[in-house]
């Protein structure tokens, strides 16, 4: 069962306790919403399963190689910049636009 699996930080990589086959079938659970913009910034948010959202940290925001590590895939540039506690299985995103 998947349930009940912990994670661990070690420096910026979460070390999981799945299986390469269980991962790859949670990985494709992932949803990623379309893009959206305000004047400066792109932004995205993307759920995550429960067995995933389990290995988030609650007390910092992922680095690119955090969010990597738990199976998220999205071009380079892409920052979490926000957590909603309610929702701990949406992460928030986002990147600078490029100058105009």
């Amino acid at each position: 069962m998947l349930d009940g699996k912990k994670a661990e930080c070690r420096g910026k990589k979460i070390i999981n306790k799945f299986t390469e086959e269980e991962m790859s079938s949670l990985q494709k659970q992932i949803y990623y919403s379309d893009k959206y913009t305000d004047d400066e910034y792109e932004y995205r948010h993307v759920l995550l399963p429960k067995e995933i959202a389990k290995l988030v940290p609650k007390t910092h925001l992922m680095s690119e190689t955090e969010w990597r590590s738990i199976g998220v895939q999205q071009s380079h540039g892409w920052v979490h910049y926000m957590r909603h506690d309610p929702e701990p299985h949406v992460l928030l995103f986002r990147r600078k636009l490029p100058d105009k």
